[in-house]
């Protein structure tokens, strides 16, 4: 069988993360070769050229809600991914927050990421340390930090797991405290 049947076989007959069931095709989840099953998803035409870099809709993407669950590796990394482009939207914060992958699933995510990315422009976030974050890692609070508009203090030794980066500010990040996302300096913060 070839591996375009195979995906068929895996998905049902349905793009693996929208649902949609025209223009069907094998699409390999970089930096992996994609000459097997557990490299590649079967996306529709919009999802493979919005991927590739079109510009994103919003309202396509809600379907993360559900194809973000997925026990397919190479569906996980793939939502992660869109998820971390879709950061700007509260509803992908927030499901991004949630998700959760094993450490192989999230270096795969990470790496793909790390290659589309333009390294020229690329903001490094760094903590009180000089220790490199990144998208997901877990960081401590070095001090107790007043939340302003939200009406408590994040306490120092609180942890923040599964923080997002701020793109365009290599002096702040984003994390969940007290379930609220919060922007933190990321001189107050440790790599844990």
């Amino acid at each position: 069988m070839s591996l375009e049947t195979d995906l068929h076989a895996r998905a049902d007959g349905k793009c693996e993360l929208c649902g949609a069931t025209d223009n069907l095709a094998a699409m390999t989840v970089l930096p992996r070769d994609g000459d097997t099953l557990d490299e590649a998803i079967l996306a529709c035409t919009t999802c493979r050229e919005q991927i590739e870099g079109a510009e994103l809709n919003d309202t396509h993407w809600r379907c993360l809600n559900d194809s973000a669950w997925s026990q397919v590796a190479p569906v996980q990394v793939t939502a992660w991914r869109m998820l971390n482009r879709l950061s700007a939207e509260t509803w992908a914060r927030d499901l991004l927050d949630m998700l959760y992958l094993d450490e192989e699933t999230l270096a795969w995510a990470q790496a793909g990421q790390a290659e589309t990315a333009d390294e020229d422009t690329a903001v490094i976030h760094k903590d009180t340390n000089g220790a490199v974050l990144a998208v997901g890692d877990t960081v401590t609070l070095i001090k107790d930090l007043k939340v302003k508009g939200a009406g408590f203090t994040a306490k120092r030794g609180t942890a923040v797991r599964n923080i997002g980066l701020v793109p365009d500010n290599a002096a702040q990040i984003e994390g969940r405290v007290n379930d609220q996302r919060i922007v933190i300096l990321t001189e107050f913060v440790k790599k844990s």
